[in-house]
């Protein structure tokens, strides 16, 4: 009994020191984008959009936990591991695809800073720039465990969102039915916020990002299961957090009558559209949300197109690196946080068609991405005894076919818009 006691203590502690990776890039893809879509879906479709949410979150579970299982095996970022097994010129037009998508991603998240900072009367132009240095400093001066802890300790105001789901007071019956029986309308609109959904919820730069800080943070093969947890652990945040989005916005807007004509577009809109309907510490709580998820994600994203572009190019990089050993790390790092914050203070812009581009790009993006993976993981000389099952390996080439059926749905319905 003493000896399980001890087993049970030491698997605590691993867990404990693995923690991170799965849990930060899940609870990140809660961005100011990916908390407009959810907001959006909620209020025009309401509770039937639920059920997408389970197949989407499965799904991203096997993409990670390849991901995680590359990273540790193999020491390497999937950056490297895709220039490495195919050709430099698919590493470049991949990386510069993503660049563009994540770029647009950081100045949609420096916009989620300005508006909610907005809502509570800080002017744009003191929040987004104190934000943008604020994320910078701590990532130029912390260790790779400093960076982490904190990134993991802001995660937690997603907590805002599942209290404000229950500040909204939904029918939980409803609520229950929308999340396991699949329903909706069969027409063009309710299947492109389905893609749009599944587009949010798995983007490509997790994908980058969660194998490189397995491998900043020196993960082995005996912490695989661990990381697995981790990941699982992760994506249930990510799923709880979406879904009371979905929830307090289903509930606050949809089908409604005391909303009227009120029509969210964003999720700006949403917090304070709230206020009057669900009451204001529901609102308070959306914008509070809203404002440390996109300063949350306005430090990874940058963070991710670092890792990507280094491993591209074989340069060193790594937040426990000074800035003379690792420069064009934290180049890149602050090319796209002063880019980013930079354009969100120029009057005029269309952020949204700019949100809008960069949610096509990844739904066009991460089919072929999660090919290059799945060619990776079956190759015996990279991963050795870890390769896919073959029944494991067959289900992932199914939901990568359903991918491109996806892709193909997104990029027609984005060019002929008709029908909606």
């Amino acid at each position: 009994m003493a000896r399980k006691r001890r087993f049970s203590r030491k698997n605590l502690i691993i867990f404990l020191s693995v923690l991170g990776p799965g849990i930060i890039v899940s609870m990140v893809d809660n961005d100011a984008g990916g908390i407009a879509t959810y907001s959006v879906a909620g209020a025009r479709y309401g509770y039937s959009i639920l059920w997408v949410m389970i197949p989407t979150v499965l799904l991203l579970y096997m993409v990670q936990e390849m991901n995680a299982r590359m990273g540790i095996v193999t020491g390497k970022g999937l950056a490297a591991l895709i220039r490495e097994r195919f050709s430099l010129r698919l590493t470049a037009l991949i990386m510069l695809a993503v660049m563009v998508a994540n770029f647009t991603n950081a100045i949609s998240n420096f916009a989620g800073v300005a508006a909610s900072a907005q809502i509570f009367g800080i002017p744009r132009w003191v929040a987004v720039p104190l934000a943008g240095f604020g994320v910078w400093y701590i990532v130029l001066k912390g260790s790779y465990r400093i960076v982490e802890k904190i990134f993991l300790l802001v995660g937690g105001i997603y907590i805002c969102y599942i209290i404000s789901a229950f500040i909204a007071k939904p029918d939980w019956g409803a609520v229950s039915k929308g999340l396991f029986v699949p329903s909706g309308q069969l027409n063009v609109s309710y299947i492109v916020m389905v893609v749009t959904v599944i587009g949010t919820t798995i983007a490509p730069w997790m994908q980058f990002y969660q194998q490189a800080s397995i491998v900043d943070k020196g993960l082995d093969t005996e912490s695989l299961a661990f990381e697995r947890l981790d990941t699982a652990v992760g994506n249930t945040f990510l799923f709880v957090a979406a879904g009371a989005i979905i929830v307090c916005c289903a509930a606050a807007f949809f089908n409604n009558p005391a909303v009227g004509m009120t029509r969210i577009e964003t999720a700006e809109e949403a917090a304070m559209a709230l206020a009057p309907i669900a009451g204001v510490y529901a609102s308070t709580l959306f914008a509070v949300g809203l404002l440390f998820a996109s300063l949350f994600a306005a430090s990874i994203l940058p963070l991710s197109s670092a890792y990507m572009v280094c491993e591209a190019f074989g340069w060193e990089m790594g937040i426990d690196r000074s800035f003379s050993e690792a420069k064009n790390f934290y180049l890149a790092y602050t090319i796209f946080i002063v880019g980013g914050a930079l354009i969100v203070l120029i009057p005029g812009l269309p952020l949204i068609t700019m949100m809008l581009i960069s949610q096509t790009i990844n739904g066009i993006l991460l089919p072929v991405i999660v090919t290059c993976m799945l060619l990776i993981v079956r190759d015996r000389d990279i991963m050795g005894n870890y390769t896919n099952s073959d029944v494991y390996h067959a289900v992932a080439w199914v939901a990568v076919a359903i991918l491109y059926i996806l892709d193909i749905m997104l990029v027609v319905t984005t060019i002929f818009p008709v029908g909606r």
